[in-house]
């Protein structure tokens, strides 16, 4: 019998901050490719997406019933990585004919040009308002008790990035570090503001905003993209992007990262993130993923996304005694899932029961 989203939810919530209630397991459903363009690019009436969001919620509701994962099926918002940057007047490009991602194109391209730029309204942004108009309707449809997700969340450096033009920003990083800063600055009261308000609007909301079907209780922090962490030095990521990430951190109680960049030398400061509850890396060969087992075992779930069967084996392998996993199964259809589910339910409890003198060990804050 299928738990309660009840169940799921302490589950979900045991494994970020509480004693381990075992490795969790989760899936992207295989769905219909969307008929519609991205929302946030449109000036069509946003209630047009509404049931195309819908059915996509309702999937992730069998999928999870079907298969027991360890998921609370939250209705998904998201979008391309541009949408706090169009609040700061980058256009949004659509890529025609390309199965794509819109992307955001720099409005600067120099220190003076960056500190002309005023502090985005919320209020102002069509796009922000956008995804909080949607929002609100599938609210309306589906109820309160249902998680409304947040969209994509980029880190206060990575939309400063995309503001202002990458090369030109990299040397002004060296030329201009204060300008560079009071443009994260303003990136960060941005995104502040955005998420303050996207929790007082949707109180039972998921900030977890990759992987998508990620989930954990919105009084344990943000989660946001750190990408940009692969471009630069360890010194560099103290200066420019740690400032605002433990400011962040402290603000919503804690925080997820998501980071698929070659950035095992920003290790040590993404320790410095007090109560990082999770960290989704796409690891590269070499190192791969044993140094960040190694480092964040003990104090940070793993989030390992968009894999197969034998790859969620070797990190179980891989597992140390403290290690916290969360995986991701890439998408199937329910029968095919079904033994490879169970299969990976056994794997997994067979995992714990060799780490059982220590593994129950509460995470501490």
């Amino acid at each position: 019998m299928a738990r309660s989203t009840t169940e799921r939810k302490q589950f979900l919530t045991d494994l970020y901050s509480g004693p381990f209630p075992g490795h969790g397991i989760c899936m992207l459903p295989q769905s219909p490719p969307d008929p519609l363009a991205d929302f946030t690019c449109s000036t069509e009436p946003v209630a047009r997406w509404v049931p195309a969001l819908l059915e996509r919620y309702e999937l992730l509701v069998r999928y999870t019933e079907a298969l027991d994962l360890d998921c609370v099926p939250s209705v998904n918002l998201n979008t391309n990585t541009g949408v706090f940057a169009a609040a700061f007047g980058c256009p949004l490009h659509v890529f025609q004919r390309m199965e794509t991602n819109a992307c955001a194109l720099p409005a600067v391209t120099s220190a003076a040009e960056a500190d002309a730029l005023p502090q985005p309204e919320l209020a102002r942004s069509q796009t922000l308002a956008r995804i909080l108009e949607l929002g609100s309707l599938l609210r309306d449809r589906l109820g309160p008790e249902v998680p409304i997700g947040v969209p994509d969340i980029q880190s206060p450096f990575d939309i400063a990035a995309l503001v202002w033009k990458k090369e030109d920003l990299f040397a002004a990083m060296i030329e201009a570090p204060d300008s560079v800063n009071r443009l994260v600055g303003k990136c960060h009261r941005l995104l502040t503001d955005f998420l303050q308000e996207f929790k007082r609007m949707f109180p039972n909301c998921n900030l977890s905003h990759c992987p998508v079907t990620a989930w954990a209780p919105p009084d344990l922090g943000c989660w946001l993209s750190e990408d940009e962490a692969g471009s630069i030095s360890a010194a560099m990521f103290e200066e420019f992007m740690l400032p605002t990430l433990v400011a962040m951190s402290e603000t919503f109680g804690g925080m997820g990262v998501h980071c698929c960049a070659a950035a095992d030398h920003q290790y040590a400061n993404f320790q410095r993130i007090p109560n990082l509850r999770a960290l989704n890396r796409v690891f590269q060969n070499p190192p791969g993923p044993e140094p960040a087992i190694r480092l964040f075992s003990s104090k940070t779930v793993l989030i390992q996304a968009w894999l197969g069967e034998a790859e969620i084996l070797r990190f179980l392998d891989l597992a140390r005694s403290d290690t916290r996993y969360f995986f991701e199964l890439s998408a199937m259809t329910i029968e095919q899932a079904r033994p490879v589910v169970a299969r990976l339910r056994e794997a997994c409890a067979a995992t714990q029961a060799r780490h059982s003198s220590t593994s129950t060990k509460p995470f501490s804050s």
